[in-house]
């Protein structure tokens, strides 16, 4: 018999959970009998270490940084279990060397992030969201509204995966041509879909709207920098709802100003977390680019040619309770010694 499910027979497993709200904490009481669970609103940093340091388990979601000094100050934790498809918020070394096991939610809401997507598409498009800010003062000018249509236009999904996929469907119902730009590719689905794979530097030169859809790593830090945005269709759009990282807040802003990019819809930023966490920030030193990142963004906010949203492309109600139920399964097989949706 697995040694830790003979452990956990007599004794409650302690989870914490961080970044819940009130309808989450209901359906993780009644969901998961075999564990003890301490419950907080806040993110990891932003909570006294003492409060859960006998956890044998954390469930987080992308703002609480489970760093190195997190892990090593948890002698029981055995898992994490991540309310996300990504985890570069989790060092994963660390829990390798402590044989910690990570999951995470892989698929929630492809198409839930495929239409935020195009809601930021059509907003820079049509300029709904400078339109909105102009009548809600009782101006009713169409001066500098005029947009573009979609039917006929070029769009680049960098990241063909699931998500990117579903972008690619929604653009062929809107008339649009599509590119995609992957590492991994296949064939029989671009034909059933009609898009072509090309090399980045040809999507970039030949998109109206570039879309990023790719995960975030070592390879893909700044994909999008001042290199890169030389090349880009002048005039193009520029949509982010993968990871803020992917793309380099300087060059975005030079972009911006060049007239190279005619607007930006970002559902995620570089640095994102200092602008949820302001109390956490005030009490903590942080490196000179790191505040000027904090400061570009600013800069991003007031911009008319900018749309940004909170990180919350994921969050429909389908998709929300996709991401629960499936973390709530991933809670029971551990205990039950038979771990699924495993990273580590």
């Amino acid at each position: 018999m697995n040694e830790r499910k003979w452990a956990w027979q007599n004794t409650r497993m302690k989870v914490a959970f961080f970044e819940v709200e009130k309808w989450e904490k209901d359906r993780f009481r009644t969901r998961l009998r075999d564990v003890e669970p301490f419950f907080f609103a806040d993110t990891v940093q932003e909570v006294e270490r003492h409060s859960f340091k006998d956890a044998e388990g954390l469930c987080v979601f992308i703002y609480s940084r489970l760093t190195q000094d997190v892990i090593a100050s948890l002698p029981q934790l055995r898992l994490i279990a991540t309310r996300s498809t990504g985890f570069d918020h989790i060092d994963l070394e660390a829990c390798k060397k402590r044989e910690i096991t990570v999951t995470n939610v892989p698929y929630y809401g492809e198409n839930t992030v495929a239409e935020h997507t195009f809601g930021l598409i059509l907003s820079l498009a049509r300029n709904i969201h400078k339109a909105y800010m102009r009548t809600i003062r009782q101006d009713f000018s169409l001066e500098d509204l005029q947009g573009f249509d979609l039917k006929g236009k070029t769009i680049g999904v960098i990241g063909a995966g699931r998500i990117g996929l579903h972008v690619i469907r929604i653009a062929r119902g809107f008339g649009m041509e599509a590119l995609a730009y992957d590492v991994r590719r296949d064939r029989f689905i671009a034909e059933i879909l009609g898009f072509r794979y090309v090399p980045l530097d040809e999507l970039l030169a030949s998109s109206d709207v570039i879309s990023l859809h790719a995960p975030y790593n070592e390879s893909t830090h700044h994909i999008i920098n001042r290199d890169t945005l030389a090349k880009v269709k002048r005039g193009a759009l520029l949509i982010n709802t993968a990871r803020g990282a992917l793309v380099d807040t300087e060059a975005l802003l030079w972009a911006l100003d060049e007239g190279i990019l005619r607007g930006a819809g970002l559902d995620v930023l570089e640095g994102e977390e200092l602008m949820m966490e302001e109390g956490y920030v005030l009490r903590k030193e942080y490196s000179a680019d790191v505040l000027r990142t904090f400061v570009r963004n600013q800069m991003l906010l007031r911009r008319e040619d900018v749309v940004v949203t909170p990180h919350n492309a994921f969050n429909s109600k389908e998709a929300a309770m996709r991401i629960l139920e499936t973390t709530i399964e991933n809670i029971e097989r551990f205990i039950e010694g038979r771990p699924q949706n495993v990273v580590v």
